[in-house]
């Protein structure tokens, strides 16, 4: 953005090299464009160093929150996941694989829509008429 300032100034310093005249119309007119100009890459540079800030901020936001997601979470990600789409509200949602492969009946509920996504075939049978 620096180089959008120095390209302003050369602007400027070339109507003044040139004599300009902010007496007539036009030089008042080409003179006032400068100075607007030099405004508009000033205010650009200016918000060139806050979006650079702001994107440092967020990049450390980020390091911060993974920290803290690997000391809450760490022990988790040991787990093979499954993931299953509910039919009723297409959520995609993950299930402990062990949870699906233990001796247990087993029954999947949505934690989006609370509608039963998979249950065991022998409760599906005993229980067919209770579902909606």
């Amino acid at each position: 953005m620096a180089e959008l300032v120095s390209r302003v100034s050369y602007l400027k310093g070339l109507a003044e090299g040139l004599g300009v005249d902010s007496s007539t119309k036009e030089g008042k007119m080409l003179l006032a464009i400068c100075e607007v100009l030099e405004e508009f890459a000033r205010e650009v540079e200016r918000l060139d160093e806050a979006q650079e800030q702001l994107e440092q901020y967020v990049e450390d936001l980020d390091q911060d929150l993974e920290s803290l997601e690997d000391e809450y979470y760490g022990e988790l990600e040991d787990e093979d996941y499954t993931e299953v789409e509910c039919p009723h509200c297409e959520e995609t949602v993950y299930f402990p694989t062990e949870t699906l492969r233990g001796e247990e009946k087993v029954e999947l509920v949505c934690p989006r829509c609370g509608k039963t996504i998979y249950q065991d075939q022998e409760e599906t049978e005993e229980g067919e008429e209770s579902q909606d």
